[in-house]
């Protein structure tokens, strides 16, 4: 991105893409949220389990965490309590896009941490608009 100042002069800014790690243990759902975020300029790294999400969260440094509950071998709901319960971590927004649909869900997610809780299926718009709204 090129910013003028005043008449004659030009600075190329770098545009800074926000990270955006998306955990999902469907490989079709992780392949299409990973391609429609990234066509809207997102960074965007998939992982398909909790384990391998904790071990993004140090490498990434995500902006963002999409996060499914069920995942192998450490749930959602565990992988957001870890990543709310870190001092270094805390601040990333964490949405969680899940099956689960019950009351006792939404509220095992809300003690988890999560900022939103996205249950599917879903629009990708409002997971976008969600998205937006939470890295402003």
């Amino acid at each position: 991105m090129s910013v003028t100042i005043g008449s004659d002069l030009s600075v190329e800014v770098p545009v800074i893409k926000k990270k955006i790690l998306v955990v999902e243990d469907e490989a079709s759902l992780l392949k299409l949220q990973s391609i429609l975020l990234t066509l809207r300029g997102y960074n965007v790294e998939g992982v398909m389990d909790g384990q391998a999400a904790l071990e993004a969260v140090v490498t990434m440094n995500p902006d963002l965490i999409l996060l499914d509950i069920m995942l192998p071998k450490i749930d959602g709901l565990e992988v957001c309590r870890q990543v709310k319960t870190n001092v270094a971590t805390r601040h990333i927004p964490i949405i969680m896009l899940t099956a689960k649909k019950s009351k006792e869900d939404l509220v095992m997610g809300e003690q988890a941490g999560a900022d939103m809780y996205i249950t599917k299926p879903y629009k990708s718009s409002m997971v976008i608009e969600t998205i937006q709204s939470l890295l402003s």
